[in-house]
């Protein structure tokens, strides 16, 4: 058999070809029709907002004189029918996309849900569904209403618990004619390294970080099994998922103290998605929250309510992998999806230094599959560059082709070793905000947006080259790449 036909069999029929959004990244709107404030709307450009992303939080409210790209974003709220036509144009099968948690519930504790904000994604399910494009929709995408946080400490509290499950609960009544696919929390794993951006953490001086953190993530945990629970019930032949930021970490050496410093940082993500797609605790977790002296209060029916409600597939974002070293001499470092690690001298990097890894795709695809044993459902991949429209307004985007058609190739390969895979929606199809640094000029899309860093611009959408070579992937089912 040769390797053209290995890769016809790869992509199996129904495989949801698409690519991901997220509200507070694209929609925009940020206090329209009832629109409560979220963590993310309270995140500048500049300095700030990296200090504001680990927790140190000095106002909930927007200040003045500072430039919030979330409340405008690339207007996606009201802009949606004009995207997803050109969506539909390149042949989605699926379009991952988040709900604004502060559009149903604007202050997260309140008694009823907003109807505006529940109609305004009625309207865009349907026009999704108009074009044959599946929602994979994400319940908790960086967002938490700043309420819950002011009022509440965010997840370091129980009661967000109840707030979310009542949330989820919402979502799957209202749209469980329109949704197939939910995952609970996006990159649930980010709490640890974004506290703030992960889960609206505030940190006072001198609290233990650790113990706070954990505890947060123990409420997400449970609030994420009552999800699975509520979706199976209200919903029972919807699938949903948990969501992984993922990226296998490589030893710089075969010393095995490498290894096993490799092996214990894996683990740190790891210990979110062992829970949900397991249902226990593992045994290394015990022993480093012992280890940390971390008390982690549960209530008596928390361990049953993860055992009973485990995902039904591990969605995961890739862009690169990792590597590490215990020897202080091998210190050269490069930046990544917030995970920094030791310059792997074998790879190239992006135009931010995020190392640019297509086998480590595969890895970490089979390193995934291998672990769980469940679907994987890739949710996010792709290159963020600087894209300049030529004269004509032409972006050629040959860079963005080749990474993407690379790192396909070996999700392919990845399929044909026995991988199961649901879909593959590649991050950013159209520009939107970067989340870790609110720039507009680190650009993932398809589909230029005229927007610049500042706000600047007229938020015209048009096609890249990358758009008509999607659309030939999408109509071949990866025939050519």
């Amino acid at each position: 058999m040769n390797i053209k036909e290995e890769k016809k069999m790869a992509f199996q029929k129904g495989f949801l070809w698409g690519g991901a959004i997220a509200a507070n990244q694209a929609e925009g709107a940020y206090l329209a029709d009832g629109k409560g404030l979220t963590t993310v709307d309270l995140l500048p450009t500049g300095q700030k907002r990296w200090d504001i992303m680990m927790g140190n939080l000095s106002s909930y409210e927007p200040l003045e004189g500072e430039f919030y790209p979330s409340h405008e974003a690339i207007d996606f709220y009201n802009r949606y029918k004009e995207d997803i036509a050109l969506f539909a144009e390149m042949g989605f099968k699926a379009l991952r996309l988040s709900i604004s948690w502060a559009r149903i519930f604007p202050n997260g504790d309140d008694a009823e849900p907003n109807e505006a904000g529940l109609k305004f994604y009625d309207n865009l399910f349907d026009e999704l569904l108009k074009y044959g494009i599946e929602p994979v929709v994400t319940i908790a995408h960086f967002d938490v209403p700043v309420n819950l946080v002011k009022n509440y400490g965010s997840w370091r509290s129980r009661k967000l618990v109840g707030f979310f499950e009542k949330y989820a609960t919402t979502l799957f009544n209202r749209y469980k004619d329109k949704v197939k696919y939910w995952m609970t929390f996006n990159e649930i794993n980010m709490l640890l390294h974004l506290p703030f951006v992960g889960a609206g953490l505030v940190f006072e001086e001198g609290e233990d970080k650790k113990q706070v953190k954990y505890q947060a993530a123990h409420h997400q945990l449970v609030a994420s099994a009552l999800a699975v629970k509520a979706c199976h019930e209200i919903s029972p032949d919807a699938k949903i998922g948990c969501m992984l930021a993922a990226g296998q970490t490589y030893p710089y050496s075969c010393n095995p103290d490498d290894v096993l410093d490799a092996m214990e940082k894996d683990r740190d993500s790891f210990f979110f998605i062992d829970i949900q797609s397991r249902g226990k605790y593992p045994g290394y977790a015990k022993k480093f929250i012992k280890d940390h002296n971390i008390t982690i209060e549960m209530e008596a029916t928390d361990e049953e309510i993860l055992q009973n409600n485990t995902v039904d597939y591990i969605g995961f974002s890739y862009y690169a992998s990792r590597t590490t070293s215990t020897d202080p001499e091998i210190n050269k470092t490069t930046s990544g999806n917030v995970f920094g690690s030791i310059e792997n001298p074998f790879l190239e990097k992006s135009e931010w230094g995020w190392t640019i890894d297509p086998k480590g795709f595969r890895i970490t695809a089979n390193q995934l599959y291998d672990r769980y044993q469940k679907p994987l459902f890739v949710v996010e991949n792709g290159l963020g560059a600087i894209d300049i429209p030529e004269e004509d307004g032409a972006v050629t985007d040959d860079h963005r082709i080749d990474y993407l058609n690379k790192h396909l190739q070996e999700l392919s390969q990845a399929i044909d070793e026995g991988v199961e895979v649901l879909g593959y929606t590649s991050w950013g199809p159209i520009d939107l905000v970067s989340a870790s640094t609110g720039e507009m000029k680190k650009r993932y899309g398809y589909i230029y947006v005229d927007k610049d860093n500042e706000g600047n611009g007229s938020l015209e959408r048009s096609r890249k080259k990358s758009f008509d070579w999607y659309k030939e992937v999408i109509s071949t089912n990866g025939e050519n790449l």
